[in-house]
């Protein structure tokens, strides 16, 4: 792919939620650590394989003599309530504020009650559409939660746009045929992998008219 653009036109925006909207990176670590030294696994190769995937998937591919299903339950649970670190995301209350609701979605590799938690303890709106872990096939990388948000948005997949801050995530709005806004960081992989490349969403501008959405890299920006 060319160098990451500065505008793109959407027909709406589907958001990933942790280190896009929800700042929850100490939380997750800490407790994918915790859980790695009870059941004597490496932290830090668990840590490594947690990002951007669903809970089950990451104990599946870590630990597949546990049951996952239940351990990914229990852990989210304890997810779910551990939100003294959590803050919104640079500029996530400003964009969710100007898209409307029929317009953008949120698409989560965790369960809907974690969702939601973290979206609430930031003062976040929970989105109408909230497409989240368990209620489609396969999760990220595979396109399922991506499709699954623009369907019910009313728009095919190419007229949206996704923002990722993880590799998985970028393969499956790629793969769902969305184009990419990436925010920068560590667990991006290839920027080049993306159509515009923000270290936030306080470095983004979205202007809604009647029937797109544009969505534009403050000229400020550099990354």
């Amino acid at each position: 792919m060319s160098t990451p653009a500065d505008a793109l036109s959407c027909a709406a925006v589907l958001f990933d939620l942790d280190g896009v909207l929800v700042e929850s990176g100490s939380t997750v670590e800490r407790s994918w650590r915790a859980w790695a030294v009870d059941h004597g696994l490496d932290p830090d190769a668990v840590v490594a394989a947690c990002h951007g995937r669903p809970s089950a998937e990451t104990i599946a591919a870590v630990a597949p003599h546990l049951d996952a299903a239940g351990e990914a339950a229990a852990l989210e649970l304890l997810q779910a309530a551990d939100t003294s670190e959590l803050v919104a995301c640079p500029g996530a209350a400003e964009i969710l504020a100007a898209l409307p609701g029929t317009r953008h979605a949120v698409v989560t590799s965790g369960t809907r009650p974690l969702a939601t938690a973290r979206l609430t303890s930031v003062l976040l709106p929970v989105p109408a559409v909230l497409i989240a872990a368990g209620e489609v096939p396969r999760g990220k990388p595979a396109p399922d939660g991506y499709l699954a948000a623009a369907a019910r948005l009313g728009f095919v997949p190419e007229s949206c746009v996704v923002v990722e801050d993880a590799r998985p995530g970028v393969l499956a709005a790629r793969a769902a045929g969305c184009r990419v806004i990436g925010i920068d960081g560590p667990l991006l992989g290839d920027p080049s992998d993306v159509d515009i490349l923000v270290p936030d969403l306080a470095a983004l501008a979205a202007t809604v008219g009647t029937g797109s959405i544009a969505l534009t890299r403050r000229s400020e920006t550099h990354v």
